[in-house]
């Protein structure tokens, strides 16, 4: 499991390694010290991410799994409301995506955007819960919660707004997306009726569209100022990179220890309090998942914050002040193309809507579309970044069309639908991309906060039009194909019966009977139909 964990870091992290190598050598020299430090933070990246992968699947997706079920097998609805905000809140706030983009934003302290988009998590999660339980359609309360968040988005904050669309793609990520998961397949396997299936799906489209809210009302009552609080550290030796991460390790140690305890003391929680205790065996795997888990996030966090984003913080920059903007633009739809097909959690994707279909839409299929709509996702931010053009312009008309599109798509193409956007958004756009986009709209003298945040949002809504679209060429091929099967059937059936009634009635006049004397020919017809 280790090695294949390995695998799919590598191989997500490894785009980027190859681009930014590229473009140092060509048309965005930076300096060799600084290309480095990004090598090295890549590396450590990397090992942070399988350390985490690894320790998500053997202990937060199991813990989310137990108090899902627990929290069903309680059946009192209060109860059930009240764990499970607390827990998307806790959960909110172990987000290594989120702590990323607190830490972008100048004027508002880090912990106010936190605590307000762990709210809007909350609420999110008991919504989603709810909604399972009442089996109320997915499609009707996204579109209420879309409709609401366009109309708050003329309201709030100018600076707020790319922001607060930015917060929910950013904030469903590693940690938020497995272990929301984890809680719907424990809530289904209580359930266990014909419609759990589609259940397992939706919990993340609400846990995205959460945060927006929140912020978009956040925006009403602060204002960001400035520019990003994103530098480029000074290099000039080898020690001078060991001093950047030994002098910051210990605030990452502490912060994902604060981050991790709440959810962690929930599950105690429920452990002694609840009958249906875990086994040793299984506390044990929890317990070496958890510290995984742990390491791995330390892992992230430093060499995230250390060297990979003030890497690409400083190729922006200088990608935009050494050439014209169609070279940015290209850019940022090639590492669009490249990181999302890189992604492990879109081969998972990729191979359950094969399977959803049975095969009518290939996953080869399904990789070339999320990769091309990305690469034009990543393109139309670029383009932001250079014409300043409002980031409603494209998320309204689309977050439209994929609302319209839900009336005619099946239901479990829906949820996978709008799920789908958290994982186009994977660690890498929050971490690289957007700081590319940041030092982009720096160097040109734009506003970063109106210009340049936006992109991940971007992103996260092209998986949602593209798999609502497969969607609707599945709904449509199936229809075809029922036509194709029952519908020449029935009719040859029809002139077949056609020529044997006649032939039946020459031979009864022939042998002196009339033809009527027997069943009314209707009659056998209709059971010749009902046959073929």
């Amino acid at each position: 499991m280790l090695l294949e964990k390995l695998k799919e870091s590598f191989f997500s992290v490894i785009p980027i390694i190859i681009l930014v190598l590229i473009l140092s050598y060509t048309i965005a020299p930076i300096p060799s010290w600084n290309l480095i430090l990004f090598l090295i933070s890549a590396f450590i990246i990397i090992i942070g991410i399988t350390l985490f992968n690894l320790g998500v699947d053997i202990s937060l997706i199991p813990i989310g799994k137990y108090i899902g079920s627990t929290l069903v097998k309680a059946r009192k609805l209060s109860l059930i409301v009240i764990l499970t905000f607390l827990m998307g809140v806790f959960i909110t706030m172990a987000e290594p995506d989120l702590i990323v983009l607190a830490g972008q934003i100048n004027g508002v302290p880090d912990s106010i955007i936190i605590l307000s988009i762990s709210f809007g998590v909350g609420l999110a999660l008991v919504a989603a819960f709810l909604r399972i339980l009442f089996q109320f359609p997915l499609s009707h309360l996204l579109i209420l919660c879309y409709t609401i968040a366009f109309i708050l988005s003329f309201f709030t904050g100018k600076d707020f707004l790319s922001i607060a669309w930015e917060s929910g793609a950013v904030t469903t990520g590693p940690i938020m997306v497995p272990f929301v998961m984890a809680l719907g397949l424990g809530l289904a396997s209580v359930r266990a009726d014909k419609t759990s299936e589609e259940d397992n799906f939706g919990l993340i489209s609400l846990c995205l569209i959460g945060p927006i809210l929140s912020i978009l009302v956040l925006g009403m009552f602060f204002n960001p100022s400035g520019g990003s609080a994103m530098t480029v550290p000074n290099l000039t030796s080898l020690f001078d990179i060991i001093y950047l991460y030994s002098s910051n390790l210990l605030e990452y140690i502490k912060q994902i220890a604060l981050a991790l305890f709440p959810m962690l003391l929930t599950f105690a929680l429920f452990q002694f309090s609840k009958k249906t205790r875990l086994r040793k065996k299984e506390i044990l795997k929890i317990t070496i998942g958890t510290i995984f888990t742990y390491f791995g996030l330390v892992l992230f966090l430093i060499s995230v914050n250390v060297g990979f984003m003030p890497v690409g913080y400083q190729l922006g920059g200088v990608l935009l002040k050494n050439n014209n903007a169609i070279v940015l633009v290209l850019v940022g739809m090639v590492i669009g193309y490249f990181v999302v097909a890189a992604e492990p959690a879109v081969f998972v994707l990729k191979r359950q809507v094969a399977e959803v279909t049975s095969g009518a839409i290939s996953e080869k299929a399904m990789g070339i579309g999320l990769s091309v709509g990305v690469a034009m996702s990543v393109g139309l931010a670029m383009l932001r970044v250079i014409t300043g053009i409002s980031l409603l312009y494209f998320v309204i008309p689309g977050y439209l069309f994929a609302l319209v599109l839900t009336f005619v798509v099946p239901h479990l193409f829906t949820s996978i639908a709008f799920d789908s956007g958290a994982v186009a958004s994977g660690p890498l756009a929050a971490t690289f991309m957007l700081p590319l986009a940041i030092g982009a709209a720096e160097a040109k003298g734009g506003n970063v906060y109106t210009d340049a945040f936006g992109i991940v949002a971007l992103v996260a809504l092209t998986p949602v039009i593209t798999l609502q679209l497969f969607g609707l060429v599945y709904s449509i091929k199936s229809r075809l194909e029922k036509r194709a099967m029952v519908v020449p059937d029935v009719e040859d059936t029809i002139i077949e019966l056609d020529y044997s009634s006649e032939d039946n009635e020459e031979e009864d006049l022939t042998n002196g009977v009339d033809g009527n004397n027997n069943d009314n020919p209707n009659t056998s017809i209709d059971n010749a139909i009902f046959k073929g």
